[in-house]
């Protein structure tokens, strides 16, 4: 498989563990010319910016460890388009990650994952 098609397939299973959470799906690949979001989702009041990490092996860091500072910066952009050009400014809203460390293995959520500093 290709990364593409790897990043796709843990994308698919991010989304519906987080469905199955009790999550609303509200767009995938939110991309603008700031950055991109894998997910947004909405978990009662909340607005969610998902990003999804997956790792074949733990070998060189954890699945989380490779959303760097820089990335962060690009999310936030992204959401920040994302909450303007749709008019939700007041919204509550929060960075979440889902990561998955095998093919087997069950997503794991880490809400409010990280802020912006």
């Amino acid at each position: 498989m290709s990364t593409t098609t790897d990043g796709r397939e843990a994308e698919r299973r991010a989304a519906e563990h987080l469905e199955r959470l009790g999550f609303t799906i509200l767009e995938r690949n939110y991309r603008c010319r700031l950055g991109e979001i894998d997910l947004v989702a909405e978990e009662r009041d909340v607005l969610c910016f998902v990003e999804v990490r997956s790792r074949a092996s733990t070998r060189y860091g954890e699945a989380i460890e490779t959303i760097t500072p820089a990335k962060r910066r690009r999310i936030a952009l992204a959401a920040h388009h994302y909450l303007v050009t749709r008019r939700l400014e007041e919204r509550a809203c929060r960075f979440d990650v889902v990561t998955i460390s095998s093919s087997g293995a069950e997503p794991e959520l880490v809400r409010d994952a990280f802020d912006l500093e």
